[in-house]
């Protein structure tokens, strides 16, 4: 399926997106011909009730304050996003909700569940229930940016596939066939002392069908020599200047509490470059 409709969350607390966010999404948005919509939320602290009253009084101004940040900081967002849209011809729309910093995740998948990907920034530690609630919840893939300036704009130059044989890596690929589609070159990357595969000859069998759709791939085999799986795929993706890591995500939810895999928990704990996770 392509990607026709497409969603970017831009957070607006403690600190705002920057704004290579909005604009990697709208080159995206661009490069496939998709409508782009833009979600950002004014947040509200929540804090418990016997901190508002007594020696604690001066709280409730320090939260209206906090409050109006977000606000501000939103519509500044928003407001960004909206001329970059114009002015590079992709239709879009805004939206600007209310929520607290618990509920927002709640609130994004509501939007996510509606969309064929969803965008987002991942800056710190607290933030990784943003994308880890898309990523499980919401039945769709997910890309997520590294919430950092970056020396050069999003493009679909080299894509790299993370491929295991697995059901997780088979929806990945499908998933991302719309980019892999777009992309001046994909590589297909298999580690392979890591565990044992089905077969040995699946990334072959994979490229076969990716020629089928049009696709000409690069087969490539790297040893983990006992490093971590998540480590290896970023020193690859940058000796091999990818631009975008497409791969499958381990995990599931307990209480909400999700537990992820070994590679998924530490590329989305700070992943190092755009990465479309499926699950």
């Amino acid at each position: 399926m392509a990607f026709k409709d497409i969603l970017v969350a831009l957070t607006s607390y403690p600190e705002p997106s920057p704004l290579s966010v909005v604009d990697d999404a709208i080159t995206i948005a661009a490069v496939l011909g998709a409508h782009l919509a833009a979600l950002s939320c004014e947040t509200h602290v929540q804090v418990p009730g016997h901190f508002l009253s007594g020696s604690f009084a001066h709280i409730p101004g320090i939260i209206a304050g906090e409050g109006a940040k977000s606000r501000q900081n939103a519509q500044d967002l928003l407001a960004a996003f909206d001329k970059v849209a114009e002015r590079a011809g992709v239709p879009h729309e805004t939206i600007l909700g209310k929520c607290t910093s618990t509920d927002f995740p709640s609130l994004l998948l509501d939007y996510a569940r509606l969309r064929d990907l969803t965008i987002i920034p991942v800056a710190e530690s607290y933030e990784q229930m943003y994308p880890e609630a898309v990523i499980f919840g919401s039945g769709k893939p997910t890309m997520v940016l590294p919430k950092t300036l970056r020396t050069r704009p999003f493009e679909l130059g080299t894509v790299a596939v993370a491929w295991d044989f697995s059901r997780a890596a088979a929806r990945a690929v499908s998933d991302a066939l719309p980019l892999l589609e777009k992309a001046r070159k994909v590589r297909v990357v298999t580690i392979v002392d890591e565990k044992h595969m089905d077969t040995k000859h699946s990334a072959e069998e994979l490229a076969k069908n990716l020629a089928r759709h049009g696709i000409d791939v690069v087969l490539d085999r790297v040893e983990a020599k006992g490093k971590p799986i998540g480590s290896v795929l970023e020193s690859y993706t940058l000796s091999n200047a990818v631009d975008l890591l497409v791969m499958g995500a381990y995990g599931h939810s307990r209480l909400r509490q999700f537990i992820l895999g070994g590679a998924t928990k530490s590329l989305l704990s700070k992943p190092p470059l755009p990465i479309l996770f499926s699950h």
